[in-house]
C-alpha cells in the first residue's frame, strides 16, 4: 500500500454516550497519512467527543478505533500523537513558565524524564514555530488568550508528533494569533504531519484543508471536499424555508452553523 494511503486514524461504527445521552451514533471516519481533515458541525454535534474518543479520554460503547493500524486498546505509542485540547489555562492553575509547560510535551520522548540536548532543542524549536521564543521564561499567567493557545500548540509540537489533533484551536483567539497558528500548521503539513482539526469555521486554515467531515447529531452528514464558505451558511445539511418563500416552497440547503 502507498504510505500516503495508510490510515492513521480509523473509526468504524463508533458509538459513545456522555452520561446516558448518546453523542456519537455510528461514526465512520478515516484520516490517511499526510492528510489535513477538518471535523465540522454545530455545537453538540459530537466533534469534540469524536476526537476525545480517539485519544482515549472518552470510552466508546460500540464500534472500533484504530491508530496507525493498531487496535486502540493495544496502542501504546502515544508519543506519535500531539493533542491540543480546547482552549484552557496552559498550566492548569499551577505556576509555571512557558518553557516548563512546553517541555512537559517532550517528556514522552525522553528516557526517564531526563532531557538531553536534542530534547532542549525540540522545545526551543516548538517555541520558535509559534512565535513564543521571546516569552520562554515568562509565567504563563502573564499571557493573553491567544498566547496561551500558542503555548498549548508548542507543547504538542515539542514531541515532534506524526499525528496532530487539535480541538477548536482558533476559538477565542485574536487574528494575529490565528495567522501565526495557520503559518505553524502550514509548516507541519509541509513536513508530512497528519492533522485532524475540530473547527467551528474554516477561517484562515481553509487553504490547508484536504477534506471536511461534517457531523450532525452524532452522525456523519458529509465527508468530502471542504464546503465553500458563504457567510454563516457554510456547511451542507441544514434545511430551512426562507420566511418570505411561498407556501409549499422547497427548503433551502444551507449550513449547519446557521
Amino acid at each position: 500500500m502507498d504510505a500516503k494511503a495508510e490510515p492513521v486514524i480509523s473509526l468504524r461504527g463508533v458509538r459513545a454516550e456522555l452520561g446516558s445521552r448518546p453523542v456519537l451514533r455510528g461514526v465512520d471516519l478515516t484520516v490517511r497519512r499526510g492528510e489535513v481533515v477538518a471535523l465540522l458541525g454545530a455545537n453538540g454535534s459530537g466533534k469534540s467527543t469524536a476526537v476525545r474518543s480517539v485519544i482515549g479520554q472518552v470510552a466508546i460503547g460500540a464500534g472500533e478505533i484504530e491508530l496507525f493500524g493498531a487496535p486502540h486498546r493495544r496502542f501504546r505509542d502515544w508519543a506519535r500523537i500531539g493533542y491540543v485540547p480546547q482552549r484552557t489555562t496552559a498550566a492548569g492553575g499551577v505556576p509555571a513558565t512557558v518553557t516548563e509547560v512546553v517541555s512537559s510535551g517532550r517528556l514522552s520522548r525522553t528516557r526517564f524524564g531526563v532531557f538531553r540536548k536534542a530534547d532542549h532543542a525540540a522545545v526551543r524549536h516548538a517555541l520558535e514555530l509559534v512565535g513564543m521564543a521571546d516569552r520562554a521564561k515568562d509565567s504563563v499567567d502573564a499571557l493573553s488568550g491567544g498566547q496561551h493557545q500558542r503555548v498549548l500548540i508548542a507543547r504538542a509540537l515539542a514531541a515532534e508528533p506524526e499525528l496532530l489533533i487539535m480541538d477548536e484551536p482558533m476559538a477565542g483567539v485574536d487574528l494575529a494569533s490565528q495567522e501565526v497558528l495557520a503559518h505553524t500548521l502550514r509548516e507541519q503539513v509541509a513536513a508530512g504531519t497528519t492533522v485532524l482539526l475540530v473547527l467551528h469555521e474554516l477561517g484562515p486554515l481553509e487553504p490547508l484543508i484536504d477534506r471536511a467531515v461534517v457531523l450532525r447529531d452524532g452522525c456523519v452528514l458529509h465527508d468530502g471536499p471542504p464546503p465553500r464558505a458563504v457567510g454563516q451558511h457554510a456547511l451542507p445539511g441544514h434545511d430551512h424555508v426562507h420566511p418570505h418563500a411561498p407556501a409549499g416552497a422547497e427548503p433551502i440547503r444551507t449550513g449547519l452553523l446557521s
